[in-house]
């Protein structure tokens, strides 16, 4: 399912994967970390109407404090609210399930629809990370995070 969504090559173009793979190579690609995740990767899937439209994933292996992505696959499920739901959900599982103290995301600037995203869940822009292409734009990396304190007390 996650591998199909690489068919859309506006979309691969915008979730950031790489172009020069075949489809069975994101199928055997998924598949592997599926079966093997990497210690430091918890990925929850996104289910819409039972089916899967996307993922979060908290990463890092420090005990207290994680990054947060998401992807919502094909892009006629854009613009829908899924993908705040799917930040949402990372970061009340982060806070509740991991007893995580911090939660930190990167949106690069030119992806507006990521950065309102990541505002709109009471994350704060506390820096500015390292330089990037997004749609053949040069931009940057805009660094944010939220506390559990902060989570918890419903500023978001």
């Amino acid at each position: 399912m996650i591998a199909g969504w690489a068919a859309d090559s506006e979309f691969r173009r915008e979730a950031d994967w790489n172009p020069g793979r075949s489809l069975d190579e994101y199928q055997r690609f998924y598949r592997r970390l599926i079966q093997s995740p990497p210690p430091d990767l918890i990925r929850l899937g996104v289910i819409r109407g039972g089916i899967l439209v996307g993922y979060v994933d908290l990463h890092g292996d420090q005990p207290h404090r994680r990054e947060l992505g998401f992807v919502i696959g094909e892009r006629s499920r854009w613009g829908q609210g899924l993908g705040r739901l799917a930040g949402a959900a990372g970061l009340d599982y982060g806070f509740h399930q991991l007893a995580l103290r911090e939660i930190w995301a990167e949106a690069m600037d030119a992806n507006q629809r990521s950065v309102r995203i990541l505002q709109s869940l009471g994350m704060l822009e506390i820096g500015r990370g390292g330089k990037d292409i997004f749609l053949d734009q040069p931009t940057h990396y805009r660094q944010f995070a939220i506390t559990a304190e902060n989570w918890l007390a419903g500023t978001h």
